[in-house]
């Protein structure tokens, strides 16, 4: 709550509690999967809290995120009665469900005999809202991390040009003025002028009237330049910013902590080529991986390179720490994004929107999540899973992850590169 509201208080004990109960019922999801992997409680046990737990989250996510942002969204507007209020309000929520479930018309993942309260067809239109948003966020993640911590990606930037730069900037701001202040003394004389004319006449009028056009046109020739200093003031003034955060930048990736992210970071770019590479081969021959990682590594260290161990023992251990891993970095990075989200976004009248429709993106992620995360363990341990989840089409969701990863990555790459531009150095001053 510090954390997520410290700039704009949340005041509504109401809007608290669903993001907490959208948060409870997203982790109390991984917590299943860990007891899946550890066989924790009896089957039959753990069969009916994935149900429960799933039917709570779905309700949250359809039914009382979408009403309650439709409510607060419709009490901000001005112009609305507060009789209307209530109405407005089921009318939106209905009209959600209408575009809800038309989401899932464009994509294979509608099955015969599934109707439109049942979890197969919920999920598999969240599942596509999730993935996207999975998929996007991975994307950026993996070019935008190695970028922004290694230093092979850092300008060579000194002091020196910093300070030049500035002093360029404060010579642009000089000229600036000056040429200001000329414009109030040429309205000043204009002024006297016309004081004086009103007292003369004849030859001494027209030339009065001469050289008050004169007087004009001088002064639309300084608004135009001044228009250009302005406009080279801010465009020095963004490149002293970034300079400063570049030598900012340069400065700690010369610590133990910068010499650490820098490490991590030549792991993460390895990885986003790799992952890369995997997603364009996968589209291309409309493949997908029918082995998780665990198993997959098993069989190499025995068959390949002739080890002998407890192949039960370890598949569970390794699963085990795999995904509470993964588990982890999801909730910690899906929180960071949303921290920075709201602190950016939110302001004293859309703070209760905004944290709701927060909660709203986190419950589908974390559904989304739970259906990626079955290729990742070994098949015994997905069946509970495969049950509760019912007939869903696991391998579109697989292929429309690669499809929206690989167009996000490709995309953040090409954004990065634009924004990030070494500026054109020039000689105008």
């Amino acid at each position: 709550m510090k954390q997520l509201f410290k700039d704009y208080e949340v005041r509504h004990i109401l809007v608290q509690l669903i993001f907490s109960i959208t948060l409870t019922l997203s982790c109390t999801m991984f917590e299943l999967i860990i007891f899946e992997i550890l066989g924790f409680l009896d089957s039959s046990s753990r069969y009916f809290y994935w149900y429960l737990m799933l039917y709570l989250l779905l309700f949250v996510v359809i039914v009382l995120n979408p009403f309650y942002i439709g409510y607060y969204c419709i009490s901000n507007i001005r112009y609305v009665r507060p009789d209307y209020i209530k109405h407005l309000t089921v009318l939106t929520w209905l009209i959600f469900l209408a575009v809800f479930w038309k989401i899932g018309e464009p994509f294979p993942i509608d099955h015969p005999n599934q109707g439109f309260f049942s979890i197969e067809s919920l999920v598999s239109r969240i599942g596509v809202i999730g993935v996207t948003v999975m998929a996007l966020l991975s994307g950026f993640g993996a070019v935008n991390y190695p970028y922004s911590s290694m230093k092979f990606f850092m300008r060579d930037v000194s002091e020196t040009d910093v300070l030049n730069i500035e002093k360029r900037l404060m010579q642009t701001m000089e000229m600036i003025v000056l040429r200001k202040k000329r414009i109030v003394m040429a309205r000043k004389q204009q002024l006297h002028m016309k004081v004086d004319s009103g007292n003369k006449r004849g030859i001494w009028e027209m030339i009065s009237s001469v050289t008050g056009n004169k007087s004009d046109e001088n002064i639309n020739q300084l608004r135009l330049e001044i228009d250009g200093l302005e406009e080279m003031s801010r465009q020095l003034f963004l490149e002293v910013h970034e300079n400063r955060n570049m030598l900012m930048r340069i400065e700690w990736s010369k610590t133990w902590k910068g010499s650490y992210f820098n490490f991590i970071g030549y792991i993460f770019s390895g990885y986003c080529l790799w992952k890369i590479i995997i997603c364009t081969i996968n589209i291309v021959f409309d493949r997908v991986g029918k082995k998780d990682p665990v198993t997959r590594g098993i069989e190499i260290a025995v068959i390949w390179m002739g080890f002998d161990f407890d192949i039960n023992f370890w598949s569970q251990q390794i699963s085990f720490y795999l995904i509470g891993c993964i588990v982890v970095t999801s909730i910690r990075g899906l929180l960071l994004t949303v921290t920075k989200f709201f602190n950016r976004m939110s302001s004293n009248k859309s703070s209760n929107i905004i944290v709701l429709l927060l909660a709203q993106i986190m419950g589908m992620y974390f559904v989304s999540s739970v259906l990626l995360l079955r290729m990742n363990m070994p098949v015994q341990y997905r069946i509970i899973i495969t049950q509760v989840l019912g007939a869903l089409q696991f391998n579109f969701y697989h292929r429309w992850f690669d499809v929206i990863f690989l167009v996000s990555a490709l995309g953040s790459m090409v954004t990065l590169y634009l924004a990030h531009k070494p500026p054109v150095k020039d000689n105008m001053m």
